[in-house]
């Protein structure tokens, strides 16, 4: 970093801070917007100063700054691409300069946008994290050539997808004049568009053009799916763990209203065309984590089993609504209700879905801490998530505004509140940081600190920018 921008930080973050007082003066009151912005200068202007390497940000880091933690320890010249690493931060700082027109906030994109540029792989998407060091053993096949190693783009965690997202939006912010982001924008978009199977579905990983396959509706496995057909390489499967579907679908969106190219559209809509056939038929018709080229449920990793899903089935509905808001094809609409009919039908009795549920006989399923089979739930695995909350009457609410609309635009969120905001406003300590104490529990990346340990959230972080952001347009 250069001598004349941590000079000019100095200036900011002192000149920001002559702002800060009147808020200790008038906690009872709604914060003006020029605590509001002098608050975020204060914060921003820390957090890229300190926390930023090469432009880029890891998911936590200690207060001493001196660890760093992505999935799992980062080395000091690594960033993270997996949300709520680069592309999240990226993200607040386009926020921040929508809500306030400062430029400064631009800046910051732009630098942030450059640090992914360089980790793009040569097969246009990327990996989860990008390494500054060209003969270090993190690196990967980066299109600049200072690496080394796989050249495999993931979807998996919404890596790809939040890369792209946001190098769009800097490229529109930016009237589409910067080279780099848009030549980087234009090679990631291709190759998405490229990993596209035939029938509209994706692989959760690619290194270049995907093979055509057969187009066929979904079937359930007529061997012992327990002991065989193990795919090997699961990853080239129909994806639709962790939401990979949802992420794709709003990822082709964005790619529509920022470029408004049809292409993107009928990308989109080959992807709910994709959806309709991955849908189990009865007695379960709700959806796999992924299928192999016959379109039956696969296995995936030893604890990701052929089974239906319910967290899964939920992200498929949601991804077929956005289609249908997008494209307006009724098509997207129908197997909507016997999905939610399904998820209904198969909560637990502690008003929770399984992850899993067995092939044809409905019953929930899990692994034991061994990576066994089991229909008992009190022995599993603590690093998976093996339940959860059901938002069955969210989507059944979002389908019947849908079914009376055709085209009704998505649900707009509420401002935030003046009490949420004085909330963030008074967390923030004399140095313009928000730090967060580890309690113990589980976080993202599950990195290894002690109960009591005060780190640095780039999640936290951007969500508070955001919040003041949102605070200062709605006004």
């Amino acid at each position: 970093m250069s001598h004349a921008f941590r000079l000019a930080c100095f200036v900011v973050t002192t000149f920001a801070g002559m702002f800060l007082g009147p808020i200790a003066a008038s906690r009872s009151a709604e914060p003006s917007p020029a605590d509001i912005k002098a608050a975020m200068k204060k914060a921003s202007t820390w957090y890229r100063s300190n926390v930023a390497v090469h432009g880029g940000y890891v998911y936590f880091t200690s207060e001493d700054l001196a660890k760093r933690w992505g999935e799992g320890a980062a080395a000091q010249n690594q960033i993270w691409v997996q949300p709520p690493g680069t592309p999240t931060v990226g993200m607040a700082w386009l926020a921040a300069w929508r809500a306030t027109g400062d430029d400064w906030y631009l800046d910051a994109a732009r630098e942030t946008a450059a640090a992914l540029i360089y980790g793009q792989l040569q097969s246009g998407g990327w990996t989860n994290s990008i390494s500054f060091e060209p003969n270090g053993k993190l690196t990967a096949a980066y299109r600049n050539g200072r690496g080394k190693g796989r050249n495999f783009s993931t979807l998996d965690d919404g890596i790809t997808q939040s890369a792209l997202r946001f190098l769009m939006r800097v490229d529109e912010a930016t009237k589409f004049q910067d080279k780099a982001i848009h030549e980087s924008v234009e090679i990631g978009l291709n190759a998405l568009l490229a990993a596209q199977y035939a029938n509209g579905g994706f692989p959760q990983v690619w290194s270049g053009p995907v093979p055509r396959q057969p187009i066929v509706k979904a079937q359930y496995p007529e061997y012992d799916w327990r002991t065989e057909n193990r795919v090997k390489e699961y990853w080239n499967c129909y994806t639709l763990n962790d939401n990979v579907v949802g992420q794709v679908a709003d990822t082709l969106a964005d790619a529509h209203a920022v470029y408004k190219d049809a292409k993107y559209l009928k990308a989109l809509s080959r992807l709910g065309e994709f959806l309709i056939l991955a849908q189990m038929p009865a007695p379960q018709p709700g959806w796999a984590q992924q299928y192999d080229f016959e379109m039956r449920p696969v296995w995936a990793r030893k604890f990701e089993p052929p089974a239906l899903s319910g967290r899964e089935t939920e992200d498929a509905i949601a991804a077929l609504l956005t289609v249908h808001r997008l494209t307006g094809d009724a098509r997207m609409l129908e197997p909507i209700p016997r999905a939610l009919e399904w998820l209904r039908q198969s909560t637990l009795k502690d008003g929770q879905l399984a992850r899993y549920y067995e092939l044809k006989s409905n019953k929930p399923l899990y692994m034991t801490a061994g990576y066994e089979l089991t229909y008992d739930d009190s022995d599993v695995p603590q690093h998976y998530g093996w339940k959860s909350r059901p938002r069955v009457d969210q989507l059944a609410a979002a389908y019947e505004r849908a079914r009376m609309d055709r085209r009704s635009p998505a649900g707009q969120q509420q401002p935030p509140t003046p009490k949420q905001v004085l909330s963030v406003l008074e967390s923030l300590d004399d140095k313009g940081r928000w730090l967060s104490t580890f309690d113990g529990g589980r976080l993202v990346g599950q990195p290894r600190m002690a109960a009591g340990t005060r780190y640095l959230s780039s999640e936290q972080f951007s969500r508070n920018i955001e919040l003041l952001s949102e605070s200062l347009s709605a006004r």
